[in-house]
């Protein structure tokens, strides 16, 4: 691999692991350019490029996925849940969720069984993969 391509994604995981540390923030594309030192539309272009989906997405997954985690093992009301992993609207963060795990927020906290299994296994076995599976894998 040439040193360009190499210093590009270090770059884009910087950009990556900024999203995963502060995923219930608020984020936009311009801060997320400078950590990759790029241009916004360039930074989008190789972030899908090189991770499969798009900078939005790639947070709304991992928002999710939190999401999902805090419905699993609290009592936490989901509004509570909803904006305390970044969301503002509660119908934006119902939508995601059903568009990402196939079933709303509810219904996936009332299907949920604790496992005694270690929580990294849990959530890697429990990891929303990409947008529109859940919805594809039902027919719909």
């Amino acid at each position: 691999m040439s040193r360009v391509v190499e210093d590009s994604n270090r770059r884009l995981l910087r950009a990556r692991d900024a999203m995963d540390r502060t995923y219930s923030q608020p984020l936009d594309i311009p801060s997320l350019a400078r950590i990759a030192f790029v241009s916004e539309a360039h930074f989008i272009r190789i972030f899908r490029a090189t991770f499969g989906e798009t900078p939005h997405r790639y947070l709304q997954r991992r928002r999710v996925e939190r999401s999902m985690f805090l419905l699993r093992e609290t009592e936490r009301s989901i509004t509570d849940i909803c904006l305390d992993v970044g969301f503002t609207s509660l119908g934006t963060f119902s939508r995601t969720f059903r568009d990402i795990v196939g079933e709303s927020p509810t219904e996936y906290r009332q299907q949920s069984v604790v496992r005694a299994v270690p929580t990294c296994f849990t959530m890697s076995w429990t990891r929303p993969s990409s947008f529109g599976e859940a919805f594809a894998a039902n027919g719909h």
